[in-house]
């Protein structure tokens, strides 16, 4: 397009990828928020997540695979390269469950950390919802002052007094409680 042309400008043409640009700067916002998120974490919070990503990798089943084959077989005897030092497994069990101890405490520190942030982006999501429908229930105004203005009719003039009021974010969360509860009654 020649940067002359008065839509060389407009927010509507494509960046690289294809992408708007405001879209391309949507998404750079939120990388960079996430990065910023990261680098604020508290030390135990990164060690957390930091052991939680390496627990839920397949790199950890391996690793437990072989300890534990490696333990269950030389205590019952069926690689006798190390005599027994356990041989009802019970230091085994024992080494086990605090491992698990551990394990869910990290796992769930992570969720807790994932769990804020995803109520901040509920509340962003919301907020941004209940902005975009603000506005466009301005436009159906604006669209339906100038309808009546130019004395145009259409079927959906019907519905315009409905679409024409804000949405109370307050009335819709209270009607979503009282199904919740009609639901478990």
């Amino acid at each position: 397009m020649n940067q002359d042309h008065p839509l060389a400008d407009s927010p509507t043409k494509q960046a690289a990828g294809g992408l708007s640009p405001a879209l391309t700067r949507n998404i750079d916002a939120i990388m960079e928020r996430r990065r910023e998120s990261a680098r604020s974490a508290s030390l135990e919070e990164r060690a957390a997540a930091a052991i939680s990503k390496f627990a839920g990798s397949m790199m950890f089943v391996y690793i437990h695979i072989v300890f534990f084959g490696l333990w269950i077989g030389i205590n019952v005897g069926w690689l006798p390269i190390i005599p027994p030092w356990d041989p009802s497994l019970v230091v085994l069990a024992m080494e086990a469950s605090v491992e698990a101890i551990f394990l869910s405490t990290f796992v769930l520190i992570n969720q807790n950390r994932m769990a804020a942030e995803d109520n901040i982006r509920a509340d962003l999501d919301l907020q941004v919802s209940l902005l975009n429908e603000h506005e466009t229930t301005r436009l159906i105004e604006l669209v339906s002052a100038i309808a009546r203005k130019l004395d145009i009719h259409t079927e959906a003039d019907e519905e315009l007094g409905e679409l024409e009021r804000d949405v109370s974010p307050e009335a819709v969360m209270d009607r979503i409680a009282d199904a919740e509860e009609k639901a478990e009654v």
